[in-house]
Parts: C-alpha cells; structure tokens; sequence
C-alpha cells in the first residue's frame, strides 16, 4: 500500500497546516484529552485547542503548552473558528455530557468539516434517535464493542467479519468507518476498504485509540480527504507500535510512548516516498 504524507509548504504558518477543536476529557479521563491533542500536533497539524472542564484543562496544562485550552462555556461561538473537530475521548457518558454531545452535534452538522467521533461519543452516538442529523464529514472509530452497541449486533459477529460489519456501520450512519482490530478495517462512504498490516500487543494498552482519534483528526486539518487520512493514520499509529516495542518491548509500550514514536514512522513513510520517486 502506497501512502503519501500532506505537504509541507514552506511558505506557510500554523493556520495552514489547519486547526482542530478537541472535545475531550472528564474528571477521571484526563489522559485521554492529553493523548488526542497531542497526537494531532504530531503528525503536522498547525494548532490544537482543547475544550473541556476546568479541571481537565488545568491538568493537561500542567503536561503540555503546546496546545489551546477552551472552556465548554464559550465552545459553541467558537466551533466555527475551526476546521476540523473531534469529539469523545474521555468524555464519560454523564447525563450533562450526553446534552451537551447531542447540542454539539446540532452545530456541526450544520458545517462542512470533518468530524471524528470516538470512544465515549460513540457510545452516547449509539443511544441516539436514529434519524439524528448527522454531519455529512464524519469518521466513526470504533472497536468491537463499541461497534456492537452502534448496530445493535453481537461482537463475536463483529470479529468474525468485519468488512462486513464496517460497511453496515458505514451504511447506518452515512460516514468513513475505523473498525479498530488487531488488523484495523477501514471504510470509506463509498465502501472502498483497507485493511491495515501494521501494529502489534503493543497497541493493546489504554489510551492507543485516543492517540488514533487525533492523529486522524491531524491529518483531516492538513486537507486529506477523510478516507486517506483513516488510512494514513492507522498505517503510522501501527509503525510506530511497531517501532516503540522494537525499543521498549510489547510488555512495556504505552500510549503516551507513542507520541515519541510517531515521528519515526512518519520518516519510515518519508523514506520510501524518496525511493519509489
């Protein structure tokens, strides 16, 4: 499979390369707002905002200054400001949130961007009326579980044939699917697949799929189109597991580790576009 990285115009500042709204984060799930903002800046992205609770941005402050904070309060006049958003990772599934997820959905489905739903949003996704307006640029990232409670199917179908479980996600709700599995399918609203061959145990940890959520979100801010920037993203978050446990061990790769890591596998990429040119 043949990839190709979004290019990096010279004459350029951080607006060129996009802006994404991370919507992520509770009070116990202050990792997955760090992992999903972080990664989207590591893979090329020009500027991550993250909105969520006080104590969430005042945590993940104290990790990083690399990225935007927004509290929720002013989130809505701010949504339009940016071009692509992400929602869920973390964001727990509390009565509030669930308000807030499906007034957020209203917004957006209004807009033209792409929108990467993850984790606890497809769960709140999953309890949603099913004629819902949905945005018409959506990417859904679930794994097997979360993928059941989206059809309504059992997961041992799910595992036994996921093409086909990936284009019924992608028929229901009208998006670009990521089913993540040991081999992650990916499916486009045209039901175009790729079944990606890169990764390891090492991805078996807490926290991988929220670093996947922002660097799909990352590489959708640079104008990929949804369908190659799944595809890219799950090729390097698996190259860089790849090379992480090659340093660290399957045992002992962690999620934040593969931020570390994401910068070699886009090398690796780098390097084969320079000798098939």
């Amino acid at each position: 499979m043949e990839f190709k990285l979004p290019k990096r115009e010279q004459f350029s500042n951080k607006g060129t390369f996009g802006k994404v709204l991370n919507i992520a984060g509770s009070e116990f799930f202050t990792g997955a707002a760090y992992l999903s903002s972080i990664s989207a800046l590591k893979v090329g992205c020009g500027y991550v905002a993250l909105s969520s609770s006080p104590k969430v941005l005042h945590t993940v402050s104290l990790r990083t200054s690399d990225i935007v904070y927004l509290p929720l309060e002013n989130l809505k006049k701010k949504i339009p400001d940016y071009n692509v958003i992400s929602i869920g990772c973390g964001l727990s599934t509390e009565l509030s949130v669930s308000i807030l997820f499906k007034s957020i959905l209203e917004t957006v489905s209004s807009l033209a961007v792409p929108v990467i739903i993850d984790a606890d949003g497809l769960n709140l996704l999953s309890k949603m009326k099913e004629d819902t307006k949905l945005p018409e640029n959506l990417i859904l990232t679930p794994h097997p579980k979360e993928a059941s409670r989206l059809l309504k199917a059992e997961v041992s179908d799910i595992l036994d044939k996921p093409i086909q479980y990936a284009k019924e996600i992608t028929d229901k709700y009208g998006c670009t699917t990521v089913l993540k599995m040991h081999s992650t399918v990916v499916c486009s609203k045209e039901k175009d697949i790729y079944v990606n061959n890169t990764g390891n145990s090492a991805l078996a940890k807490a926290g991988t799929g929220d670093v996947l959520t922002g660097m799909i979100a990352g590489l959708c801010a640079q104008k990929m189109s949804n369908f190659e920037a799944a595809k890219l993203a799950v090729y390097l978050h698996g190259k860089a597991g790849e090379i992480a446990s090659g340093m660290l061990s399957e045992y002992s790769v962690l999620a934040s580790d593969l931020l570390k890591y994401i910068p070699l596998a886009i090398i690796d990429v780098q390097r084969r576009d320079v000798l098939e040119d």
